[in-house]
C-alpha cells in the first residue's frame, strides 16, 4: 500500500522534485505546501503518513510549522529538509521532534533512505 506524504517547501521546483522521486518509488503525495501556515492546515486536511519539510519559508518556518503540526498530532512523522549552514535549525527541528533531515541539494538515494527509515 501506498503511503502518504505532504511535501512543504516554498520553492515550487523543489516541490516538484521531491514528488517525482516519491511517486516514481511508489510513493501517494496527499499534498503540498508553501509556507509553514498552509503546512500546518494541510496536514489536518490531509492526513499524511509523513511530512517533508523546508526549513526556510516564508510566513511560518519549518520549525514553527514542526511545532505546530506535533501540537495536533503528536505522533507526526516529519523529516525536514534544509540547505547546508543550517546545523543550529536541524539540532532544534530534531530535538522539536523531526524524524531525521535531509540537505539540498537532493539527492534520490537520501529522500528514499529517509522515508524508508522513518514511515518503511
Amino acid at each position: 500500500m501506498a503511503k502518504n506524504i505532504l511535501i512543504c517547501d516554498d520553492a515550487a521546483f523543489m516541490r516538484m522534485m521531491i514528488k517525482d522521486i516519491l511517486t516514481k518509488n511508489g510513493y501517494n503525495v496527499v499534498g503540498e505546501a508553501e509556507n509553514g501556515v498552509k503546512a500546518v492546515e494541510a496536514y489536518s486536511e490531509c492526513n499524511p503518513d509523513l511530512v517533508l519539510m523546508d526549513i526556510t519559508m516564508p510566513e511560518m518556518d519549518g520549525i514553527g510549522a514542526l511545532k505546530g503540526i506535533r501540537a495536533k498530532d503528536p505522533n507526526a512523522s516529519i523529516i525536514m529538509c534544509s540547505a547546508m549552514g543550517q546545523q543550529a535549525m536541524v539540532i532544534e527541528a530534531i530535538q522539536s521532534g523531526a524524524k531525521d533531515f535531509i540537505v539540498k541539494p537532493f539527492q534520490a538515494e537520501r529522500v528514499l533512505e529517509a522515508v524508508k527509515k522513518v514511515i518503511g
